[in-house]
């Protein structure tokens, strides 16, 4: 029963996060094994038409997430499923992470992102980057290269104002 609420006490006041990432944790066991998947079609489907269509939320079932994860609004929040979070991240609205495509028209892999990472509204991560642990990114900023741990970043592109 832990791994279904894992993320309830990161989004204590937030009924919306709570129910998005107890529908995403529910739609997780179907990657147990692959009788499970078909068995649980029908539920993924459910999770993808009311996540996607109705809350405007890409959180694909693939997707693997640290436990204590927050979700601020969601609202435009969009994450490929390559990626990797860490725990006791935080993610605002209008959010994309994901990967890129390439100049010979292949796509990059996706972002890998450290524990205690604090993500700011408007914010684009992309490309094969690492986001080290502890790092925070402001609004509005674009993320092409990798960060260090306890960073500071902000800007188009991102850059590194202060180490904590």
């Amino acid at each position: 029963m832990y791994q279904l609420f894992q993320d309830w006490g990161a989004n204590r006041h937030n009924i919306k996060g709570r129910l998005v990432l107890l529908l995403f944790r529910l739609a997780t066991i179907g990657r147990i094994n692959k009788l499970l998947f078909v068995l649980w079609i029908p539920y993924l489907v459910f999770y993808r038409i009311t996540i996607e269509w109705f809350m405007g939320i890409e959180l694909p079932y693939k997707l693997k997430i640290g436990s204590g994860f927050c979700v601020f609004h969601g609202q435009s929040l969009v994450i490929n499923d390559g990626v990797i979070i860490g725990k006791n991240c935080t993610v605002r609205h209008c959010v994309t992470i994901g990967n890129k495509q390439l100049q010979d028209g292949s796509y990059s892999k996706s972002p890998v992102i450290g524990n205690q990472v604090d993500i700011g509204s408007n914010t684009c991560i992309i490309g094969e980057i690492n986001i080290g642990n502890n790092v925070k990114i402001g609004a509005g900023s674009v993320v092409v290269r990798s960060i260090p741990d306890n960073a500071v970043v902000v800007g188009n592109p991102a850059r590194i104002i202060k180490y904590l």
